[in-house]
């Protein structure tokens, strides 16, 4: 039988022009890339500076970056020129435009039908939109490292580029709406607001629980404990346990059936303030087997652990092995592995392997002719009439589909009685019901505005047939279930791809829907632990260190929305739908994509630095007077001209000794003394403007919740007012795309309440008001959570 033809990869019908620098700029257009779009980038005379970040490889034509390598594999390489940039910009359906500000507006780029996108790190309007920035002072003023760390501090903060890629998804899925949508554009990508996704758990629930806003140590997280990685006789364990049920398990496994007797481990919170005693009894003996064996164990339990891998020992990695999570990026002679995309569409998934170009090794190609224009969309919203059915709970699949609710796509969020999102809460007791304090959560409802909510029953027939019959008219479904509910229920990929045979389905299983860890647990954390991601930060002498409470969820979700635009964009093209196998652990290796790469093509991933950095000294995070603290980074030699002269310390600007890096390297702890002397006599948001005015990267690290007054997203106008039954007045942040030089894309209605829009959505299914009422009375669809102490059925797990 002959071989299935290759099929067209979903975005082979674009191409894409990419111009200005840096990591954010180069990951979304790579996501263009690697789904065949053909991606044309601009380097300056000389090359891109990002071929000069380590780990370097001799390439046989001298020596350059691996990691822009792996940012820009598959992509046509050209020095840019006035004529070369005028004449791609007419040629190409999109433009990512990451130019310094003031040059993108003396030069603006792009045919009038394009979609044209600008990356920066603040936003093109507000007090900080010309601030000097880094991966780790915008993440600082984003709130992402105020909770991680010791509890008396410094704040810890992650290195690499994980800042950046936030930003480079965000600017991909603005971008791929408007391609979806059919219409031109103009949008800014704020970085630093794209990174506010991964504190909104602290800016949420810290508002009404101010524990949860607090440093309370190394792998220590409010509300829950254990929440870290732990020593075992051989490897490191990541834990998470949040139930009771959960705690009582792993005391079992233990075989410490006590400890969750004692009724102070009941409540999470309570564990963490007895977390010093805990840890006293339990941690002997995890040392007790080595890491994997106690996974295996979890496994069986249903426990959301994961072994944390050193570099190499994730590379060789079987689960990830057989799902080609990593593949070989040639340069010129040389050959690394580095992560293939995490978007894993079964039908067209992204290429795997790819090719870098040397610097200008395409300048010979002559430009693509010019595009025939399209009609410019200066309103309206681009995912208008695309509807999307969401199956999913808590964070990391209700932020995938609000950002397609924002760009403004009909989601239906679906829910049962008996089992509602769970970020509704989870407490037992009959006064959580009886009061409906399951309408009161901030978190729930920043994740689930502008959609409608119904309820459904989908362990019984006429709740099944009834979603059935919503997804005939539907677009796209998003779950996270674990494997095993839908097959269960009848509800599965292939019956619903048999209602609408174009369907687009997305699920998102930790480890991929095959293989020996499928019907693994996890949460967030438990992602990020099995990532690898712990072994390469924090301080040489830590255990590898947790950075987030739960990173693995808005990463998840962001990844989400770009499989599932992805897809929607193939559709369009083909008629074609397909199911996506979104492996959640898949989606944190671009974050540890400088540590895999260094690992492949070096032998070692390089040491773990804490708070410094490879290539820029002194950089770090200091104190300041009012008992804040600040995150600064001097870039380049000028940088520490420019910082010796703001902070008053010329002989350290005129030694010569200190002039170049290698030589502050060798005084690096003199010169971070020096600063954090400074910094001590002034509070943290003077300190940051002082140095901001000297062009120097600084930034606050702010408390989540104090993002609200946020002096620059006040002036972006980024949060927003609105109010909800039950909860009242609130805000909520905005998505970090929005038209150039507009306003941010509305909040068009709160989250729903339990069942809010049943009669709408139901009548629009051709059900009656009888028909409805009957469906009430059989606890079908209901507009009240039903008390654990009622429900007579199982809850889908997910």
């Amino acid at each position: 039988m002959p071989a299935e033809p290759p099929r067209a990869l979903p975005l082979a019908p674009f191409r894409v022009l990419e111009i200005g620098g840096g990591v954010a700029l180069a990951y979304a257009g790579k996501l263009f890339a690697d789904f065949g779009a053909e991606v044309f980038k601009l380097e300056p005379p000389g090359g891109d500076p990002l071929r000069r970040e380590p780990p370097l490889v001799e390439t046989g034509a001298g020596r350059d970056s691996a990691l822009f390598a792996w940012l820009n594999s598959n992509k046509r390489g050209q020095t840019a020129t006035p004529e070369r940039q005028a004449a791609l910009a007419a040629a190409c359906d999109v433009v990512l435009d990451a130019r310094p500000r003031a040059e993108r507006e003396a030069a603006p780029l792009g045919a009038p039908g394009a979609v044209r996108t600008a990356i920066s790190w603040f936003g093109d309007s507000g007090p900080y939109r010309d601030f000097a920035a880094t991966d780790i002072t915008a993440r600082a003023l984003a709130g992402v490292f105020a909770c991680t760390g010791p509890a008396e501090g410094p704040p810890a903060m992650l290195g690499g580029i994980a800042g950046e890629v936030v930003g480079g998804i965000a600017a991909f899925n603005a971008t791929a709406a408007h391609l979806l949508g059919g219409g031109a554009a103009r949008l800014e990508v704020s970085i630093h607001e794209a990174n506010i996704s991964v504190a909104e758990y602290q800016a949420t629930q810290g508002v009404t629980n101010p524990e949860v806003e607090r440093r309370y140590g190394v792998n220590r997280f409010a509300p829950t404990s254990p929440l870290g990685v732990y020593r075992c006789k051989e490897g490191w364990l990541g834990v998470t346990v949040v139930t009771p049920q959960q705690f009582r398990a792993f005391c079992e496994m233990l075989d410490l059936p006590g400890l969750a007797d004692d009724p102070e481990h009941i409540v999470a919170l309570d564990r963490l303030r007895h977390a010093d005693r805990l840890e006293a009894v339990f941690a002997p003996r995890l040392l007790q087997r080595t890491a994997q064996e106690w996974f295996e164990e979890a496994l069986r339990r249903r426990l959301p652990f994961a072994v944390v891998p050193e570099m190499a020992r994730l590379l060789e990695t079987p689960t990830h092995r057989a799902r080609d999570a990593f593949a070989a990026i040639t340069l010129g002679a040389v050959r690394f592995e580095g992560p293939t995309l995490p978007q894993r569409l079964e039908r067209t998934p992204p290429l795997a392997a790819g090719r870098a170009p040397l610097a200008g090794e395409d300048d010979a190609l002559p430009p693509p002719p010019p595009r025939p224009p399209r009609p410019f969309r200066e309103q309206g919203l681009p995912l208008a009439g695309l509807r999307i059915i969401d199956l999913s709970m808590g964070w990391a699949g209700p932020l995938c589909t609000r950002q397609l609710a924002d760009l403004g796509a009909e989601v239906i969020k679906v829910e049962a009685c008996q089992y509602p999102d769970w970020w509704r809460g989870v407490d037992p007791r009959p006064a959580f019901f009886t009061g409906r304090r399951y309408e009161h959560d901030l978190r729930f409802c920043v994740q689930n505005r502008n959609k409608s909510g119904i309820t459904l029953d989908l362990t019984t027939p006429e709740g099944a047939d009834l979603l059935k019959r919503l997804v005939r008219g539907a677009d796209a479904v998003v779950e996270n279930y674990a494997r095993e509910v839908l097959p269960k229920l009848g509800l599965d990929y292939p019956v619903l791809a048999a209602e609408r045979p174009d369907l687009v389905m997305l699920s998102m299983p930790a480890f991929g829907a095959e293989g020996p860890w499928r019907d693994a647990r996890a949460y967030g954390s438990t992602l990020e632990h099995a990532s690898g991601l712990p072994t390469v930060s924090g301080e040489a002498d830590w255990p590898p260190i947790t950075n987030q409470l739960a990173y693995g969820d808005p990463i998840g979700g962001l990844n989400a929305a770009a499989a599932l635009l992805t897809a929607l964009l193939h559709r369009q093209a083909t008629g074609e739908g397909q199911h996506i196998d979104l492996a959640q652990v898949e989606c944190m290796f671009p974050l540890v994509a400088p540590w895999i790469i260094a690992q492949s093509a070096t032998g070692s991933p390089g040491p773990r630095r804490g708070n410094r950095h490879p290539g820029q000294v002194p950089h770090g995070c200091f104190p300041c007077a009012d008992d804040e603290w600040l995150a600064v980074a001097v870039t380049d030699d000028p940088a520490w001209a420019r910082l010796c002269a703001a902070i008053g310390r010329p002989d350290l600007g005129a030694d010569p000794a200190l002039a170049r890096l290698p030589g502050r390297r060798a005084r690096e702890a003199e010169l971070e003394a020096a600063l954090a002397g400074w910094t001590r006599r002034h509070g943290a948001e003077a300190a940051m403007h002082a140095l901001q005015a000297a062009g120097v990267a600084a930034g606050v690290v702010a408390w989540p919740t104090r993002l609200r007054r946020n002096p620059h997203l006040v002036a972006r106008r980024f949060w927003q007012a609105t109010t909800r039954a039950f909860l009242g007045p609130h805000e909520q942040p905005s998505a970090p795309f929005r038209p150039a030089g507009g306003e941010p894309f509305a909040v068009r209605r709160p989250a729903p309440t339990l069942g809010e829009d049943n009669d709408t959505v139901l009548a629009g299914l051709g059900l009656d008001a009888g028909a409805r009422a009957r469906l009430a009375e059989a606890g079908v669809i209901g507009r009240r959570a039903v008390p654990v102490s009622e429900r007579r059925k199982r809850a889908p797990a997910a």
